[in-house]
């Protein structure tokens, strides 16, 4: 119940649904106060406008990805495992034939070079068996797949099936470390994600090296007013930042995030 709170209350003061309240909200009021009625529309279109914005959406990614900068893999210190955090694959599941690559799916790309550069001798696998997305199969089988697929010996694989989150990450890699006697990984994340995940597993006191990948944000020589006009994209990029900036705000009140 506490993980399906976490996912669904966010999903009401994310800038699409937040602005549809405010304007069923003016609804409600439309026969009461006009005035009042036309300030709440008007600030829903002004946040929906903003959050749409290109412009907008790109600065705000940027404050969490550019927190940690890429290293290229030749020049990436080594460590006793790899770690790839979930939510970068889809599963099998019919119709689908194979594991299906999302956005995020440079998180394995990424952990495989590492370990074919001899950056860790082990790699882990984590994410669980999402069933309110209709999963059947644990994500960490899904993306041990595509390691092997990719060139990663399968006595080279450790799976971490248990975790819905990056709390439970931390905390069941904690254990397989701990049973295995490694002291160090490289997390290998989304670079939006890596301020959260850093600090979480940090607090589970695993000596964990951020190896951030999946950078969304790039930097441009020019703006356009292209920029500035209404995207779903940019509007599904800003409702990601905003996601990762309440993570951290919830973490750090839960005691997951002590650094």
């Amino acid at each position: 119940m506490d993980l399906f709170l976490w996912k669904l209350l966010p999903q009401l003061i994310y800038p699409l649904a937040f602005c549809l309240w405010l304007a069923i909200l003016s609804g409600l009021l439309i026969f009461w106060r006009k005035k009042l009625v036309a300030a709440i529309l008007f600030v829903s279109m002004g946040i929906l406008w903003m959050s749409s914005m290109p412009v907008f959406s790109s600065y705000l990614i940027a404050t969490l990805e550019r927190s940690f900068l890429p290293i290229p893999v030749a020049e990436s210190p080594s460590a006793d495992a790899i770690v790839i955090l979930g939510g970068c694959v889809g599963a099998a599941d019919y119709p689908r034939v194979d594991v299906d690559l999302t956005d995020a799916a440079d998180r394995v790309l990424h952990a495989t070079r590492l370990y074919r550069n001899g950056k860790a001798p082990i790699v882990i696998a984590t994410g669980g068996t999402i069933k309110w997305l209709g999963s059947k199969t644990p994500e960490a089988d899904s993306i041990s797949r595509l390691l092997h697929e990719w060139g990663v010996p399968v006595h080279a694989i450790i799976m971490e099936p248990g975790s819905l989150n990056t709390h439970q990450n931390a905390l069941n890699t904690k254990r397989l470390l701990d049973k295995r006697g490694l002291k160090s990984i490289l997390l290998v994340t989304s670079a939006l994600h890596m301020p959260r995940a850093l600090k979480t597993f940090r607090t589970a006191g695993i000596n964990a090296i951020p190896s951030p990948t999946d950078y969304g944000v790039v930097d441009r020589e020019e703006v356009t007013i292209i920029d500035f006009l209404p995207d779903a994209g940019a509007l599904a990029n800003t409702t990601q930042a905003i996601k990762e900036y309440m993570g951290l705000v919830v973490y750090r009140l839960r005691g997951w995030i002590k650094y």
